[in-house]
């Protein structure tokens, strides 16, 4: 395997529950040392997909190759791979010290160079003074650190993180993303991770997918992909306002959009309701043909009240143009 092939290369990915296809002839790679975040709405097939690549579930048709190797129809134990759902599934009845050595003793490695991995693995993720502790012992965002570090413990050619942080507390949240990110890069760890939550994957990824009914529509870096969505649906997704337009839909972002009086040109609408969001003010609205749309606008700029009919209006030189 040379430097410039993929660490990880999937083709024409397809699976189904009974006849009901669920993934639709994926294709992607992974560089080595690259964090992969895939993006899609709940049952767009980012689980699935997770769980054909470790071996969880049979694909229907394509090809995984990871390090160079087919990996296709490998068994699960022996592909190397590392995969952390929502819940950390700890060992209850094992201390912190305990769950993170068992990968390891698993391997038959040495004693001594398994508390070496265990005691780095401590240190990277902050778990010091924890080691004697038991699961329930520890909060939520300290049991994932100690999952993560279960994971790493296995020296996993590739790691698999599925929605990690969908029930952690928001206030643990950005330490926690912070934390993962520094510990896997530390690693030189190959990472796919999969969420709904646009920021926290945006905020994560070197390359961002965006995974839609089985089917993978774009993949590329944050900013790239959140200044051209491609699509109407990646667009709402990525949180703009989709129009119509005599030249095809066109894409604006909640704080580019503005209200005016019902009178005059723009799009009619009802505004809904209007509350507080940090320092803006939020205003969702109801357009004639039953879509709505969201506006951010300054904390101190006056605000239409609910059941007002308003014209939303937008500069022309902000929107996106082309999503379809």
């Amino acid at each position: 395997m040379s430097s410039s092939d993929p660490w990880l290369e999937v083709r024409g990915l397809s699976a189904a529950w009974e006849r009901t296809p669920v993934l639709r002839s994926v294709s992607f790679s992974l560089a080595a040392g690259e964090f992969l975040v895939l993006l899609g709405p709940n049952g767009s097939g980012k689980t699935t997909l997770l769980r054909c690549l470790a071996g969880l579930e049979r694909p229907t048709a394509g090809s995984i190759r990871l390090g160079g190797e087919e990996i296709t129809d490998r068994p699960t134990f022996r592909r190397g791979i590392g995969l952390m759902f929502q819940d950390p599934a700890l060992f209850v009845n094992r201390s912190v010290y305990e769950n993170i050595a068992y990968a390891p003793l698993l391997q038959r490695r040495p004693r001594a160079e398994v508390a070496e991995e265990v005691g780095s693995l401590i240190d990277l993720l902050r778990l010091s003074g924890f080691e004697d502790r038991r699961p329930d012992q520890l909060s939520g965002g300290e049991r994932q650190r100690v999952a993560l570090a279960r994971s790493l413990a296995a020296r996993p050619r590739l790691v698999l993180l599925d929605e990690p942080f969908a029930s952690i507390d928001v206030e643990v949240k950005a330490e926690l993303h912070a934390e993962f990110r520094r510990a896997l890069r530390a690693r030189g760890a190959a990472v796919i991770h999969v969420t709904h939550d646009r920021e926290e994957g945006m905020f994560l990824g070197d390359r961002v997918g965006l995974l839609f009914d089985g089917s993978l529509e774009t993949v590329g870096p944050p900013r790239s992909v959140y200044a051209n969505p491609g699509t109407e649906r990646a667009a709402r997704f990525l949180g703009y306002n989709v129009f119509p337009s005599p030249s095809g839909p066109v894409a604006v972002h909640p704080t580019e959009l503005r209200w005016g009086p019902f009178e005059g040109p723009g799009t009619v609408a009802t505004v809904l309701s209007v509350g507080a969001s940090g320092r803006e003010n939020r205003i969702v609205a109801r357009r004639e043909d039953g879509s709505q749309a969201e506006l951010l606008r300054p904390g101190g700029e006056a605000v239409p009240a609910p059941g007002v009919r308003v014209r939303l209006l937008w500069d022309a030189s902000v929107a996106l143009t082309g999503p379809a």
